[in-house]
C-alpha cells in the first residue's frame, strides 16, 4: 500500500499507472519490466518463473494443492501440479 500512495496518481486520474508524459494508462510494462530485471542481475527472469516459484512456496509450507489452484485461478488441478515443485526437506519431511 505504501508503494501504491507513492505513486500520487490516487484521484488525478483514472488509473493508477499512467504514463506521466501523455497521463494516459499504461498498457504494458515491457521496457519498465526489463529495465528492472537487468538491474537486478536477472536478464532471463520471466513473469511466469514468478508463479511457478509461488506455487512451490506454497505446496512447501504446507499449502493444499487445492489452495494453490484457486490462489493462482487454474481450472484444471494438473497444471496447478506442474506449477508446483515439492522440494527435498518437504518429501523428507512427509516420509518421516
Amino acid at each position: 500500500m505504501k508503494v501504491l500512495d507513492q505513486l500520487g496518481t490516487e484521484g488525478k486520474y483514472e488509473h493508477l499507472f499512467i504514463n506521466h508524459r501523455t497521463g494516459k494508462r499504461l498498457t504494458t510494462v515491457g521496457k519498465t519490466r526489463d529495465r528492472l530485471r537487468k538491474e537486478a542481475g536477472l536478464p532471463d527472469l520471466r513473469l511466469y518463473d514468478l508463479r511457478h516459484e509461488y506455487a512451490s512456496y506454497l505446496v512447501n509450507s504446507g499449502r493444499s494443492l487445492y489452495e494453490v489452484q484457486q490462489i493462482l485461478g487454474h481450472s484444471d488441478p494438473t497444471i496447478t501440479q506442474r506449477y508446483s515443485h515439492l522440494s527435498k526437506e518437504s518429501l523428507l519431511e512427509a516420509a518421516n
